[in-house]
Formats: C-alpha cells, sequence, structure tokens
C-alpha cells in the first residue's frame, strides 16, 4: 500500500456521501444504499472506505429526507473501530442528487477546505484511490476525479423515443476510445470551487432532475478538472449482477487481507 495521506495538510477534509437515492435498477423495496453486502449495507461499507483514509476527519452522509433517523440507527450500529476518530453526521437529503450534495455541503463545519463526494453505491473503493484524490487537491487541483480508461468501443448514437422506442438505433460517431476515461467516485474538490458550483447552478436541481456528476458542475464554472487514476474495485453496484461481483470482491479480501 502507498504511503497514505495524513492530517498534516492546511485545513481538514470532509466526505460528503449522498444516499438518499432509490436505486430502482436493484428493483424494488430497500434503497439502494442499504442493500446489504456480505450481511452488511452498502452505505456502511461506503462511510469505513472513506474513513480508512488519515486524511478524512468527517463523513457527512445525506439520507433520504425522512430516513434521517433510521440511517442513523442504522450507522449507530456498524460504528467504526473504536480507535478510528472521523466524525460520522447524518443530514436529511432532497429530492434529487445534486439538492443532497449541497445539503451535505452546508452541514460542513468552516475549518473543512477540501470536500470528497462519494457514490454510497460505490462501497469497495481503496484507500490508495481516496488518498490520491486528496493528494492531488492539495496539490492544488480545484477538482479531482478518479477514472479508468475504456475497455470498449464507444458508439454515439441517434436515441429512438416516443413510439419509436426500442427500435434499432442508428450509430452516429464513434468516439476515440483513448480520449475517453470512465470516471468514478470519490470526486474532490477545493471547497470554496465545489460550493461556488453548487450554488450557481442550483436552479437546475429545483427545475429537473440535477446533475449527477459534481466535477460536471465544476466544469461548467470554467474550472479545470483533472483526473487521476481510479481502481477496478471501484465499480458502482447499480445491479444484481454488481452484487454477485462486489460479494467475490469481499471474499478476495477476506483471504487475502483478513479484510
Amino acid at each position: 500500500m502507498s504511503d497514505r495521506v495524513t492530517a498534516d495538510a492546511p485545513g481538514r477534509t470532509a466526505a460528503v456521501i449522498p444516499a438518499a437515492g432509490r436505486g430502482v435498477r436493484l428493483g424494488p423495496g430497500t434503497p439502494k444504499a442499504l442493500r446489504a453486502l456480505n450481511g452488511t449495507p452498502m452505505l456502511i461499507h461506503a462511510v469505513r472506505a472513506m474513513a480508512a483514509s488519515r486524511a478524512v476527519s468527517l463523513v457527512v452522509v445525506v439520507a433520504p429526507p425522512d430516513g434521517a433517523a433510521e440511517v442513523r440507527n442504522l450507522l449507530d450500529e456498524h460504528p467504526l473501530a473504536d480507535h478510528d476518530p472521523t466524525e460520522v453526521l447524518v443530514v436529511p437529503g432532497g429530492g434529487t442528487r445534486q439538492e443532497s450534495v449541497r445539503l451535505g455541503l452546508q452541514a460542513l463545519t468552516d475549518d473543512i477546505t477540501t470536500v470528497l463526494v462519494h457514490d454510497a453505491a460505490r462501497p469497495l473503493v481503496p484507500v490508495d484511490t481516496v488518498d490520491a484524490v486528496v493528494a492531488a487537491v492539495h496539490d492544488g487541483a480545484p477538482a479531482v476525479v478518479p477514472a479508468l480508461p475504456l475497455a470498449d468501443t464507444v458508439k454515439q448514437v441517434e436515441p429512438r423515443t416516443g413510439d419509436a422506442a426500442g427500435e434499432p438505433e442508428p450509430v452516429v460517431g464513434t468516439p476515440e476510445r483513448a480520449l475517453l476515461r470512465a470516471v468514478q467516485t470519490p470526486q474532490g474538490f477545493d471547497r470554496a470551487t465545489l460550493v461556488a458550483a453548487h450554488e450557481k447552478f442550483a436552479s437546475a436541481a429545483r427545475e429537473g432532475e440535477g446533475a449527477t456528476d459534481d466535477a460536471g458542475l465544476v466544469e461548467r464554472l470554467g474550472t479545470e478538472v483533472v483526473v487521476v487514476p481510479g481502481h477496478e474495485e471501484a465499480f458502482k453496484v447499480t445491479r444484481p449482477l454488481d452484487l454477485v461481483l462486489a460479494e467475490a470482491v469481499l471474499a478476495r479480501r477476506r483471504a487475502n487481507d483478513g479484510f
């Protein structure tokens, strides 16, 4: 494992985990973030992944608007290790991911200067990836995303809508794969930059579905976003097959590292 980022950098680092979504692609019932993975809710794995970094001293979990008490109880049932000093807060979220992140930002204390935004549905991100994102922000990048090169060729198509939905879609272009990256989380930001982006584009969250990518909001400010290497285990759990893969990763970690 590489040397971890320490808390010696100016200001503190916090992670915001929006966990207010329902996760319809995993089927009806329990919200995706609360689905069990190896007997433990994915949200708990995600919180532990953020707390594993020595740089992260605060984790803000943004719960469903009517589920903050339930999430707080869940976190109390699965506490961090006794020696882990990371503080974990729970705040109610909004109707969109963008609103939820903005509410999470409002819960931060004044001494937080670096913010990570992490998907609860990426429960297995390694600590080295978290540390790499934090280190890049501390080195002066206002916005950082971990990402992987694409393994598959990508086609741009003309989507079929209305009565034509479901019919074959014509290909209109083939982007050069070498120029593309599959973005993961946590995404890291200078706090002032991320807050400015959310304040400027808050109306988009109120008028529609809002942004699903915080780095995209920062790009719209005209601010540079940089990429650091991601990790194959930081995949997003969105389908039942992803749960099978995640269980396999955890089984391998237990066998190899005693995780």
